[in-house]
């Protein structure tokens, strides 16, 4: 009989490999799904979202990298749990034979995989935040846009990856590739936009120079996203 480590090193280790016919087995519905496996997926995302935050937030102090550390984590879980009734709806729309539950895990499953890959590369983007200038010098201004655009392209990259993982799994089920497809890219417009703007709202998560360092900043509902987005890039370029 395995122990409990055991099983759950083994688990962490089917989900690090992503094959799609062993992950198909974590769905609901599956003799072999369990609660073990969706409590893997919560795990993995609370640590490896939250190193991946606390190196993200270290760049203003100790403080800071403990507010991300949270907030990074609480991002994808509202994320999921927003969406999951539309998305559940959208699955069905398409014919990909997943329900509500099913739709639920898979995207567990998939964000589970982005935190696996963005918390690797945590240690990578600490010593970049310890690395670059401070944010009370003079090149703190640059130094956190450049913080701000490395994260945003380095968070696409890591879902990408994990959203091509669960395409795997996607065609494993669907009915067609085009089916998987189309229900694939449906929750992905939703994720992207809901959770720029939740990680937007719970904002500060880079901290911006001359800006107290707080959990949540007062004008919470102020701006959005991708105005920032658009802020950044063009200040860097001047």
């Amino acid at each position: 009989m395995l122990t409990t480590l055991q099983k759950t090193e083994r688990n962490w280790r089917t989900l690090a490999k992503g094959n799609p016919d062993d992950l198909r087995r974590w769905l609901p519905g599956h003799a072999a799904s369990g609660r073990m496996r969706a409590l893997i997926c919560v795990a993995t995302i609370c640590f490896g979202g939250g190193c991946y935050g606390a190196s993200i937030g270290l760049w203003n102090g100790a403080e800071m990298a403990a507010y991300v550390g949270i907030k990074l984590p609480f991002i994808i879980f509202i994320t999921l749990g927003l969406n999951a009734l539309i998305n559940g709806m959208l699955a069905q729309i398409f014919g990909s034979g997943l329900g509500f539950k099913q739709t639920l895990a898979a995207q567990l499953i998939s964000f589970a995989v982005f935190a696996l890959i963005v918390g690797s590369l945590s240690p990578i983007t600490a010593g970049m935040a310890i690395d670059l200038p401070g944010p009370n010098s003079d090149a703190g201004g640059d130094a956190h846009k450049t913080l701000l655009l490395f994260h945003t392209v380095l968070i696409a990259f890591a879902g990408v990856i994990a959203n091509a993982k669960l395409l795997s799994l996607l065609k494993e089920i669907c009915p067609s590739p085009r089916i998987a497809r189309a229900t694939l890219f449906s929750w992905l417009a939703g994720n992207l936009f809901l959770g720029a703007q939740i990680s937007f709202l719970l904002r500060p998560i880079f901290g911006q120079p001359g800006i107290k360092i707080q959990f949540l900043r007062p004008d919470l509902f102020t701006g959005n996203f991708y105005e920032s987005v658009w802020w950044a890039l063009t200040r860097l370029s001047q």
